[in-house]
């Protein structure tokens, strides 16, 4: 295989227009939130700040929703916790009845009971989003702040399923979770949960550096998630794009019945993936590794509780705000957005073959450099290796 051709087995653009409308509308609804965890981007508070959209400017946020052509992006409720919101449910009807689909990133506290699943369940939610970071219960109230949390997780994702809502579960790789994605592997099929969407640590808000890993420990899990994958999940990754290259690189390097060794990977993975063997056995479907190429601010927007708009909730560099400006203004006009897509990138990233299906974290760049547009620091790839890896391989055979 030429060089030039090498490793360009990249997905091809999907369908969605990235570059004209957002595929996804994250709006903080509030920053109140019962828990206290020790990564938490939002900083979250027991009550909310003042300032906060009413609920016509809510109303008002999805007409700007729908002033995208249909299909109209998904709005993700987040916060903080939306279940603090006493309007939420009008929200999400005056959303659904305008043709806005709606997902809910609800946290584990007593106001996710049975009658809010049942709620959830009547409402056509299109999804619920459920924090699971550990199958060892101490570790994940340890991160959350409360005793009990683990336990009342399972609980809620159980009756989730049962009322046949879709439930993703999102899982924040760290130093205290990552020896234990092998079993959260498990944890989630016992759970028949089938979409994982897994979260690369970025420093910001109370997340510090004393909980991130490596480069070289990145490269290592996104390998891992890659087999994980193989057990019947459907793997995203939240300021994660390296995935992406690892995903193409791997699906290429089966298609030519190389081994995973060809890749020189460090003692994380050969840990997590020997430790997931012998939990699982070995694997029987097919990768669900997605790779579609969004990241801050292609494809992606951040509302956030007073209505400032951000490339996503991990950038804290404003563009504009929705009491000012419409969506689409901001996120057609606004110079950052228009560099973030236009993918000016600076550093290893910025001359990286695989730049517009990965493009790096653009959060990541911004926490450790202070420049969005910066290489991402995560990532330990040296463009242009895979090519000449293959040229290595083809020359030995």
């Amino acid at each position: 295989m030429e060089e030039a051709i090498f490793w360009v087995w990249i997905m091809k653009r999907p369908s969605w227009p990235l570059d004209v409308k957002p595929l996804i509308v994250f709006w903080e609804s509030t920053k109140a939130c019962l828990l206290s965890c020790i990564h938490c981007r939002a900083e979250a508070i027991m009550k909310p700040l003042p300032g906060e959209l009413s609920r016509d400017e809510a109303y008002k946020l999805i007409d700007y929703i729908r002033g995208f052509e249909a299909p109209y992006p998904l709005l993700v409720i987040t916060g903080g916790d939306p279940l603090m919101r006493g309007d939420l449910w009008d929200v999400i009807r005056y959303a659904l009845g305008h043709s806005v689909k709606v997902s809910l990133a609800p946290s584990v506290t007593p106001l996710l009971n049975s009658g809010t699943v049942k709620m959830i369940s009547d409402s056509g939610i299109s999804a619920v989003s459920i924090s699971l970071d550990s199958p060892d219960p101490e570790v994940h109230d340890s991160i959350r702040g409360y005793r009990g949390v683990w336990d009342r997780t399972v609980k809620i994702i159980g009756e989730l399923i049962d009322h046949g809502v879709r439930v993703q579960v999102n899982t924040v790789v760290m130093k205290p979770t990552v020896e234990g994605l092998p079993r959260m592997v498990q944890l989630l099929r016992k759970l028949n949960v089938s979409v994982w969407e897994v979260f690369y640590l970025v420093r910001v808000g109370r997340a510090q550096e004393k909980l991130d890993i490596t480069p070289g420990e990145w490269e290592d899990v996104s390998h891992f998630l890659y087999e994980a994958s193989k057990y019947g999940l459907t793997i995203r990754t939240v300021e994660g794009p390296m995935f992406r290259r690892v995903t193409i690189a791997r699906r290429l390097a089966e298609a030519q019945g190389l081994d995973p060794s060809v890749f020189k990977l460090g003692p994380t993975y050969r840990r997590l993936v020997e430790e997931l063997r012998n939990l699982m056995g070995p694997p029987e479907f097919e990768a669900g590794a997605q790779t579609i190429g969004t990241r801050d601010g292609r494809g992606i927007v951040f509302i956030a509780y007073n209505g400032d708009v951000y490339p996503s909730g991990f950038l804290p560099v404003k563009a504009g705000n929705i009491r000012v400006s419409s969506l689409k203004e901001v996120y057609l006009e606004s110079r950052l957005f228009k560099e973030l897509r236009a993918g000016n990138f600076k550093g290893r990233c910025g001359v990286c073959e695989f730049k517009d299906i990965c493009g790096g974290s653009r959060a990541r760049a911004y926490s450790i450099y202070g420049d969005p547009l910066a290489e991402d620091p995560a990532c330990p790839y040296e463009p242009g290796s895979y090519s000449k890896l293959g040229l290595e391989l083809r020359g030995s055979t």
